[in-house]
């Protein structure tokens, strides 16, 4: 049998005519079906290369997109910095006028304190005097009513009278 599959006409064999078969078939089909495989891989690697250029398109963007997140958070950042140095200024300048206020109310009660102090001492020194001054006139009363006579009274008064011009011209 094998020698009569390799002996013999050629044509009269099944597998010649499978080969035919198959070279006809990709003969009238091949060149459409390449035709159709080349044009599904052109459309599968211009796919391709639309999402390639679609991503190289989307990671600028990103790479933008973080460069100028960098840029507000550094700006951000400096402006919070500037914003906390003022703060801190500012909290030190209102402590500071908090405590030249509270010093300076000190010392306006402290002066209202010996002001008034020195009012109650010169109110106490003025009382004293009126009190030493009627004490001083009723032993004055006294002393005179006791001891001394109508002459001398006379003489008093008439000393006293010429005195008068003098002591007003002193006061």
């Amino acid at each position: 049998m094998e020698w009569e599959a390799l002996n013999g006409i050629l044509w009269e064999r099944p597998t010649f005519w499978v080969a035919v078969a198959f070279v006809i078939f990709f003969g009238v089909f091949g060149k459409r079906l390449f035709a159709a495989l080349t044009a599904m891989l052109d459309a599968r690697t211009a796919t391709i290369q639309r999402d390639l250029e679609e991503a190289a398109r989307l990671r600028r963007e990103a790479e933008d997109m973080l460069r100028d997140a960098k840029k507000r958070r550094e700006s951000a950042l400096a402006e919070a910095t500037n914003l906390l140095e003022k703060a801190e200024i500012e909290a030190a300048r209102l402590a500071q006028a908090v405590r030249d206020e509270a010093e300076a109310s000190a010392k306006r009660r402290e002066e209202m304190a010996h002001q008034r102090i020195a009012a109650a001492e010169k109110a106490a020194l003025a009382e004293l005097r009126r009190a030493t001054t009627d004490v001083a006139i009723a032993a004055a009363r006294d002393v005179i009513a006791r001891d001394l006579s109508q002459e001398a009274a006379l003489a008093l008064v008439d000393q006293a009278i010429a005195g008068l011009p003098s002591a007003l011209r002193a006061a």
